[in-house]
């Protein structure tokens, strides 16, 4: 009975498909003349499966509680965390009105799809057996910014490009910019001197395409007309559009070559984004900050919008600098909010620090060092690689004296009661991807400096946090950048977001596998935020476990090797060939490091739920537990039960995937992901221990008003 194809949307039709396929189930809803009889003997006639001794039985009593879930909660009302709302469960109200022909509501047919395949693999339980062979496919398809084919196409690209940028110089009139050319210069002089000026990260910043007009001129005119409606709109409404010309030539114009359909969703804004900007709120609630009042997860913060925090042990720091700027804006942002507020922006001159943010830093060091429990720093933005390195040099001298002066002040301690140590230093950018010319020798030299001098005062850890979303972003360029940073002696980790053009078979897969051959460890696999804004783009969860079960494990380490890929990647040297080679030598496919996970508002990161219920829509309900692997702060014990509402059905999910020209018949067994358990983290991104004992008492903590 599994079907390979999609399930008829319309409703009267579906309902014939349950009533051939269901017949059981049809006639208890035509017997029930209520649904409160209905739930009663629906839950008789399911519980009977546990009783039945078949093949699969295991997987059949999955099945059986996957829809009891369903039936108890049914009727209920749940606080959903992301939007505050009442959110009404009526799954089994629904299928009861549906089954008898007497639905009145506006309900989809995407909820009815997904509940059909819960009956199904009630009925007919499907092993799920992940083919290595079948993943080496689906990688293999997936081109990488290294190939050949792929740089000779971008290589055309850029000749395109560059005969656009002389034109943008030649009618500039900006008579205080260094990009001019002077009067006389014949076309091959400008076109000398614009590829020397390419291979400097000032050059594409200045030259950043900030119009949905300029970008079509740039793009060879092959936008549609309806993109070049919605960007319009989108500009209009006041929302920031900055793309590189560098990151601008990864796009293909061409209609053959290769796919670049992830890299494009990032900086073309779909019809929600567009319609809610201006109204989006903040996923994540601990990000607003109000003077003198504890954030969402209780922690007290210095004035501004400078330190967001929800762990005990890690503070994100967000200077004031160019690094509230990015090298382009991710049409998924997590922050978008931020951007919509012109917390962030591309305003580069009005970005660079002042002569108050020394004494703010100062400030902000002090609320650090005054922290019994931070251990954990990451500098982000924005991105932390925007600010100008002498910006970066004096935020990482003032963290580095801030580490100093906290280990002194432990000195006078007594043992159970020092404070915690600066452990970790992480840099969060996402230039490797949109600008690695970014990287020079100059800023190499400082992260050498910083490691060498924090080194001999605890800190152990030094991260670049990049974002590479497609094996097509990881170029000549950013190979080259990766290389320099490692130089240094900082480790690269990856976190992408599952977008739905990331989440096509192998796509993933292919994308760690690339990295690991030049040496990035993999963090996260996020999926995007829920709010309507990211409609277009997000995936549901259920098609993460999916990656994670029936892909990503090609590339779990055997326990017996994970204490040698930690030295390995500790130790870093030549990390690339090392890594590629403990791979081959174990059978991996790469190395999956990273968790797949959501990253929840006042919980954290997660991927522990069930779900329990469908809207009328068709999107599932899942009910959330925090990742008990790691600490919390303490209001996590007040929050109770946490609630999302999936930002769209499956069936919808799906739909997309097919207009994208995947064979959903390769997407089969995701509606059999209903729940899932938080990975654990790997060892390198733990804590050390301290040689001493640190207090349990938790500073800059207020949580009387949760």
């Amino acid at each position: 009975m599994i079907k390979r194809e999609s399930l008829t949307s319309d409703i009267s039709k579906l309902r014939k498909e349950y009533k051939q396929n269901f017949p059981q189930l049809y006639n208890i809803a035509e017997d029930s003349e209520t649904v409160d009889t209905f739930k009663k003997v629906l839950r008789s006639y399911i519980s009977t499966f546990t009783s039945i001794r078949k093949d699969n039985q295991k997987l059949r009593n999955a099945a059986v509680v996957r829809i009891l879930n369903l039936i108890d909660h049914d009727d209920t009302f749940v606080d959903e965390l992301s939007t505050g709302e009442k959110l009404p469960i009526r799954t089994i109200y629904y299928l009861w009105h549906f089954l008898r022909g007497t639905l009145n509501e506006d309900v989809s047919s995407d909820l009815f799809i997904d509940v059909y395949h819960q009956f199904e693999l009630l009925m007919c339980p499907e092993i799920i057996l992940p083919e290595r062979s079948l993943v080496k496919r689906q990688m293999h398809r997936w081109p990488t910014g290294l190939d050949e084919n792929v740089i000779a196409i971008r290589n055309a690209g850029i000749e395109r490009i560059i005969g656009c940028l002389i034109r943008k110089i030649e009618r500039r009139h900006a008579p205080s910019s260094k990009y001019q050319f002077e009067e006389g210069m014949s076309y091959e002089e400008k076109y000398r001197q614009v590829h020397e000026w390419w291979n400097t990260t000032r050059f594409h910043l200045a030259m950043a395409i900030k119009s949905p007009t300029e970008l079509n001129f740039f793009l060879g005119y092959s936008l549609s007309d309806e993109t070049m409606q919605l960007l319009a709109k989108a500009k209009k409404k006041g929302m920031p559009f900055f793309v590189t010309p560098y990151y601008l030539s990864l796009l293909n114009t061409r209609k053959e070559g290769f796919d670049d359909k992830t890299i494009r969703s990032y900086i073309l804004y779909s019809n929600e984004l567009v319609d809610t900007y201006g109204e989006i709120k903040a996923w994540e609630k601990e990000d607003v900050v109000i003077a003198e009042k504890p954030n969402a997860a209780g922690w007290l913060l210095p004035e501004g919008h400078n330190i967001h925090r929800r762990y005990p042990e890690v503070a994100i720091l967000i200077p004031d600098s160019m690094g509230r700027a990015c090298g382009g804006l991710c049409a998924s942002c997590q922050r978008m909010y931020d951007f919509q507020s012109e917390r962030l922006n591309f305003d580069f001159e009005a970005l660079k620090p002042k002569e108050t943010w020394d004494k703010k830093l100062r400030r902000l060091m002090h609320y650090f060092e005054e922290d019994a429990q931070l251990r954990d720093i990451l500098i982000t933005g924005g991105d932390a690689l925007m600010s100008q390195d002498a910006t970066l040099r004096k935020i990482l001298e003032a963290v580095y004296k801030m580490a100093v002066r906290k280990r002194k002040a432990n000195e006078s301690r007594p043992e159970g009661e020092k404070f915690a140590e600066l452990q970790r230093v992480r840099l969060g950018s996402r230039l490797l991807a949109y600008l690695p010319l970014r990287i020079t020798d100059e800023l190499v030299a400082i992260l050498k400096e910083f490691k060498e001098k924090a080194s001999v005062v605890g800190v152990s850890q030094f991260y670049i946090q990049t974002h590479f979303q497609s094996p097509l972003e990881v170029t000549p360029e950013a190979k080259r950048a990766i290389g320099a940073i490692q130089s240094a002696g900082w480790t690269i980790t990856n976190q992408l977001v599952f977008t739905v053009a990331a989440s096509r078979r192998g796509h993933t897969a292919k994308l760690r596998q690339v990295l690991n051959a030049l040496g990035v460890v993999c963090y996260y696999t996020f999926s995007v935020k829920g709010f309507k804004e990211n409609y277009a783009v997000f995936t549901p969860n259920s098609r993460s476990l999916q990656e994670q079960y029936e892909e990503k494990i090609f590339g779990i380490i055997p326990v017996d090797k994970r204490k040698e890929l930690h030295s390995l990647i500790r130790n870093g040297y030549l990390l690339g060939k090392k890594l590629m080679h403990f791979l081959k030598e174990n059978d991996l496919l790469f190395a999956s490091t990273d968790r797949n996970v959501l990253n929840l508002p006042a919980i954290g990161k997660s991927m522990t739920f069930t779900t329990i219920g469908l809207t009328e829509e068709g999107q599932r309900i899942l009910k959330f537990d925090h990742d008990a692997s790691r600490r919390h702060s303490p209001i996590i014990d007040k929050i109770g039960e946490v609630y999302i509402k999936e930002n769209k059905s499956i069936a919808a999910y799906l739909r997309q995937l097919k207009e994208m020209g995947e064979d959903i018949k390769e997407y089969h067994t995701i509606w059999s992901y209903t729940e899932g358990i938080t990975e654990p983290r790997f060892s390198i991104y733990e804590y050390p221990d301290y040689s001493f004992g640190i207090t349990d008492i938790m500073t800059n903590l207020e949580l009387e008003n949760h």
